[in-house]
């Protein structure tokens, strides 16, 4: 079992996913569940189920190993966005402890199955520590940027730092603005997507100024997402491999920019999957392993 994932860029060949009929289950359990997962709707079941299968199918096409968790009884409808509750390193998983009460047992879930695969634990962010997938964004190898705000605390930093002293050369925090509010789903990764070494999707107004001007001195060009599809999602973007990307359907400048700078471009209906529960392609995903 190959492992490993400190890039957002290289290749994937392994990538675990969690279908909405295992986070989902039924439209009985997403009318009883999506009050206190703060949806900003209803989920339809069905349609959830269609829009799905076609980011599945663009995942089939282009990565080798597709992983599927299983259902879980200790989990809830933000399961399928399994990006947050772990980090797949070189040496290992490192579970965190998220922030809503209702994902507490996604992360407990996540490491029975990929022990099951063959991947190791590394270790645990523990209370008072708090950290969250979407605030990890690999820069290198051996670099890394993670988001300071309601989703990881500074105490999850330290802990991420001491359990990755002995690979990772330097930890990158950044911190993040209040915005609309603590029950927004706001991570460092709503703010940028790399989709090369040297090219990044940003939405700049959220952005700290040291930050951005690091992207810039270290050669990253930045694609810039307008306001009104920054709200749809526009910065989140998936890369499959360097210029290999998927997005949501319906924001057509940032696609035409991506495509512009030579990318090959997927995208997949999300209305039910990913704007009610406020998770783009990323969010679905927990790579497993990348190469060069």
């Amino acid at each position: 079992m190959k492992y490993g994932c400190q890039s957002m860029v290289d290749k994937i060949t392994g990538i675990m996913i969690k279908h909405p009929n295992q986070a989902f289950k039924n439209q009985e359990h997403i009318n009883q569940n999506y009050e206190g997962c703060k949806y900003y709707g209803i989920p339809d079941f069905q349609k959830c189920q269609e829009e799905y299968k076609v980011f599945e199918d663009i995942l089939k096409e282009n990565v080798e190993n597709i992983y599927y968790l299983p259902e879980d009884d200790d989990t809830n409808l933000d399961s399928i966005y399994a990006h947050d509750s772990l980090k797949i390193t070189k040496k290992g998983a490192i579970y965190f402890n998220m922030s809503k009460d209702v994902r507490k047992g996604e992360a407990k879930a996540a490491e029975k199955y990929l022990q099951s695969l063959g991947v190791p634990t590394l270790g645990y962010i523990e209370e008072p520590g708090r950290m969250e997938g979407g605030d990890v964004l690999w820069l290198g190898d051996n670099k890394v940027a993670i988001g300071l705000g309601y989703r990881t605390n500074e105490e999850g930093i330290r802990q991420f730092k001491e359990l990755t002293k002995d690979f990772i050369d330097e930890v990158i925090t950044v911190p993040l603005p209040h915005a609309v509010g603590f029950d927004e789903v706001l991570h460092l990764m709503s703010l940028i997507s790399p989709v090369t070494d040297d090219l990044a999707v940003v939405y700049s107004k959220y952005m700290p100024i040291f930050f951005r001007e690091m992207l810039i001195e270290n050669g990253i060009e930045l694609l810039e997402v307008d306001d009104d599809e920054y709200d749809y999602l526009g910065c989140n973007v998936l890369t499959l491999a360097p210029k290999v990307c998927v997005l949501i359907e319906g924001i057509p400048k940032i696609q035409k920019k991506l495509e512009d700078a030579g990318c090959k471009v997927y995208t997949y209906p999300g209305e039910e999957i990913s704007i009610k529960g406020t998770g783009g392609a990323t969010c679905f995903t927990s790579p497993i392993h990348r190469e060069k």
